[in-house]
């Protein structure tokens, strides 16, 4: 499965609460890791980008209920949550972009978080034009939230957007979210693909 040369995969938010069993599950969320595996294997193998986001709370996470936010407490820093589902294998040189982790400030998108552990802390687009990358392939979890303020700040901010469909799974708290946010970044240019690999 060959990739354009200044293409990169952004994989979102696959963790544990938002899997089945987490305190914010996804149904069925752990379905898409087949799919997902494939391509950061197909990306890995090429030598292109492969960049993680994750949510990375503070336990009084505005997000939270508890501090009037919609959801229940979710990956937490220093729970299990927090971590990548086990069923993921994730390449050594792997990029890690943290978000949500100021008590204060929500965040949906990669575009709003910063890579893990960087003496010179990037944001997303700013990692991603540092790779001289021109073209997003994303995946993950939830297709209605997440995924979409992901995919949707690429397309703002320049990037061509390829949302693997089969690899995006959403909460649709209110039925059709997930339907209504692919219409939604097709309307804003992005395109779709599926794998050759479903679970």
């Amino acid at each position: 499965m060959p990739f354009p040369s200044q293409s990169a995969l952004v994989v979102v938010d696959l963790q544990n609460d938002f899997c089945p069993g987490g305190s914010l599950a996804v149904p069925d969320g752990d379905q898409i890791i087949p799919v997902v595996q494939e391509y950061v294997d197909s990306f890995a193998a090429q030598g292109l980008p492969v960049i993680f986001t994750r949510d990375f709370h503070p336990g009084n996470h505005v997000s939270f209920a508890q501090q009037g936010g919609p959801w229940p407490p979710h990956c937490v820093q220093e729970t299990p949550g927090v971590d990548y589902h086990p069923g993921i294998r994730i390449p050594p040189e792997a990029y890690h972009i943290i978000k949500g982790f100021h008590p204060d400030i929500d965040a949906y998108s990669g575009f709003e978080g910063e890579l893990k552990d960087a003496a010179n802390p990037l944001t997303l687009d700013q990692l991603l034009r540092s790779l001289s990358v021109r073209e997003v392939y994303v995946a993950g979890l939830a297709t209605d939230y997440c995924v979409h303020a992901t995919a949707l700040d690429a397309l703002k901010l320049g990037y061509r957007v390829v949302v693997i469909e089969d690899g995006v799974r959403g909460v649709n708290v209110n039925s059709g979210d997930s339907l209504k946010a692919l219409q939604d970044l097709r309307q804003h240019g992005a395109q779709f693909i599926s794998a050759a690999v479903r679970p």
